[in-house]
């Protein structure tokens, strides 16, 4: 441990000391939109000295997502809400970093959501999931 509260260097971006806030599920968003509970959580995160707070996983796409309360980053509108977060914990000298997520096949624990999409219509074989549509190739 006679490394952990020295700075770390990767490649451009340093840290402050090699303490890390790894993404924790919250299921606490609304339409994927952060807000206070995510602003509490991260926050007293950096205040409490860690280098690198991560968000929670961010889904890419609505349909993508492990469940209807996911944080997302699908909409250029949620960024706003990502905004007062980041501009926090940077004033409190830490990085802020998201997890960004697609649950793929696994898409929604809940089969109240509206469609979701995978990377083929096979799903998860157990009770209560919903099989996800395939997703359509960009190429």
């Amino acid at each position: 441990m006679p490394h952990l509260f020295e700075p770390f260097q990767l490649r451009g971006l340093t840290l402050r000391n090699r303490i890390v806030v790894s993404p924790m599920c919250q299921y606490s968003s609304h339409e994927g939109f952060a807000n206070d509970w995510h602003f509490v959580h991260l926050a007293s995160r950096a205040i409490g000295g860690a280098a690198l707070v991560f968000t929670e996983a961010s889904a890419v796409t609505a349909e993508g997502r492990i469940s209807p309360d996911d944080l997302g980053i699908w909409d250029d509108v949620q960024a706003g809400a990502f905004e007062r977060i980041s501009r926090f914990v940077k004033g409190e000298g830490a990085v802020f970093g998201m997890q960004l997520a697609h649950a793929g096949r696994t898409t929604s624990t809940i089969s109240a959501m509206p469609t979701i999409r995978g990377p083929s219509s096979m799903g998860m074989v157990s009770p209560g999931r919903t099989a996800p549509h395939a997703s359509q190739s960009a190429g």
